[in-house]
C-alpha cells in the first residue's frame, strides 16, 4: 500500500494513462494514412498523366520524323531535276559557244574574202537553221515542263 491506496489502483491507473496514450496516437497514426493514401491516389494520377504525356510525344516524335523523310525525299528529287537541268543547260552553253565560234569565223572569213559571198552565206543558212532547231528545243521543254 503507498499513500494508503492499494498497489493495484495505481498499476491500473497506469494501464488507464497508457491506454490513453495508445488511443491518442493512434488516432493520429490514423490521419497520417489518410494523407498517405490520398497522396497515393494523387501520385497515380500524376503518373497516369506522365504516361499520356509520353504516349503523345511519342506520336508527335513518329509524326516528326515521318515528316522529315518526306521533306527529305522530295528536295531529292528536286535537286536531282535541278541537276539535270544544270546539265543540259550546261549543254546548250556549250552548244551556243561552238556555235557562236563558227559566226564569228564566218564573219572573219567574209571580211577577209568579200567575193567569197555564196559559202558564207551558205554558212549562215545554216547557223539560221541551228539557232531555229535550238529555239524549237526550247520551246519543247518549256511544253514539256
Amino acid at each position: 500500500m503507498m499513500f494508503g491506496l492499494p498497489l493495484g489502483f495505481f498499476v491500473e491507473s497506469a494501464v488507464a494513462v497508457l491506454m490513453a496514450l495508445t488511443i491518442g496516437y493512434c488516432v493520429v497514426l490514423n490521419s497520417r494514412l489518410k494523407r498517405l493514401h490520398a497522396d497515393r491516389s494523387m501520385l497515380q494520377q500524376m503518373v497516369a498523366d506522365l504516361v499520356g504525356a509520353t504516349n503523345l510525344a511519342n506520336q508527335a516524335i513518329k509524326e516528326l520524323k515521318t515528316t522529315a523523310m518526306d521533306a527529305d525525299l522530295a528536295l531529292t528529287a528536286r535537286l536531282e531535276e535541278a541537276e539535270r537541268f544544270g546539265i543540259e543547260l550546261a549543254n546548250h552553253v556549250s552548244a551556243g559557244s561552238m556555235l557562236m565560234e563558227r559566226i564569228a569565223k564566218i564573219t572573219s572569213i567574209a571580211r577577209s574574202h568579200p567575193v567569197a559571198v555564196e559559202p558564207a552565206l551558205e554558212e549562215t543558212n545554216k547557223v539560221q537553221s541551228a539557232l531555229q532547231q535550238l529555239n524549237a528545243r526550247a520551246r519543247a521543254r518549256e511544253n514539256a515542263a
